[in-house]
């Protein structure tokens, strides 16, 4: 029997085909150095940088914290893992796959067995792949500082990381599959800077603008992962943002992703 006589068969094939894809975007990160600068290098210098100098008590922050011993790196943490979403979910798939565009790439691909949703999922699990290895390494690194994680934080942080992913790979196809590679390029690696300079992902802000930026992604991962690690408990409002985004950033880029 056939495999497009067998749905089981077709279904297991395509799983295949999917989970190859994924694998090899993975790897391809991993490999890459300016991928692995961006996706863990960087993430583990601001770890480090922000939890043994002395910047957050200058701007006050270490009073929110309960253990003078741990507030250094246990403040730091949720915003370094935001930072590493961002970096491998929308920068890094965002100029991956703007040049994958230029040169034909994704074209050829979705003429494949892989297909369009197939060449989309094989992209969320490799991301995911690669998130779970820069969880691991700044886990490693936050405990080696001095972090002691607790049960009730896991299940919100995990939950906060996957929605953040989701949000933000649906943003950088939206902008690779509409801008051209260079503009991707210039403009995905400037949000990037803008996101950690003010857009609220390693600090969270007062007044206005953390009104603004509690409502805009960065802002809602930030604060989602600090309610998560923090306090041990989901951030429902930053939640609903992350889901709005990701929803709307996914029905426009299969509104208006160009292949070619």
């Amino acid at each position: 029997m056939s495999p497009a006589a067998n749905p089981a068969a077709a279904t297991g094939a395509r799983i295949r085909r999917v989970l190859a894809q994924a694998r090899f975007e993975a790897l391809a990160t991993l490999r890459h150095g300016e991928q692995l600068l961006l996706s863990i290098l960087l993430p583990v210098i601001i770890l480090i940088g922000l939890s043994t100098t002395g910047l957050l008590d200058a701007r006050g922050l270490l009073d929110r914290m309960g253990d003078p011993a741990e507030a250094p790196v246990a403040l730091v943490l949720p915003g370094v893992l935001a930072v590493c979403v961002v970096s491998t979910a929308f920068t890094g798939q965002a100029i991956a796959t703007g040049f994958d565009r230029r040169y034909g790439v994704l074209r050829h691909l979705a003429t494949t067995p892989l297909g369009r949703s197939g060449l989309v999922q094989g992209k969320l699990l490799a991301v995911l792949a690669v998130l779970v290895v820069q969880t691991l390494v700044m886990g490693l690194v936050a405990a080696a500082l001095g972090w002691r994680p607790s049960l009730p934080m896991l299940l919100p942080g995990a939950l906060m990381l996957l929605l953040g992913t989701a949000a933000f790979l649906a943003l950088g196809l939206l902008v690779a599959g509409t801008l051209r590679a260079e503009a991707t390029l210039a403009g995905a690696n400037l949000l990037w800077v803008l996101f950690l300079a003010g857009g609220g992902l390693l600090v969270e802000h007062t007044g206005a603008w953390g009104a603004v930026t509690a409502a805009l992604p960065p802002g809602a991962l930030g604060q989602g992962m600090r309610a998560a690690l923090l306090e041990g408990r989901l951030d429902l409002a930053a939640a609903l943002v992350l889901v709005l985004w990701a929803a709307a950033a996914y029905l426009a880029t299969v509104r208006w992703f160009r292949w070619s």
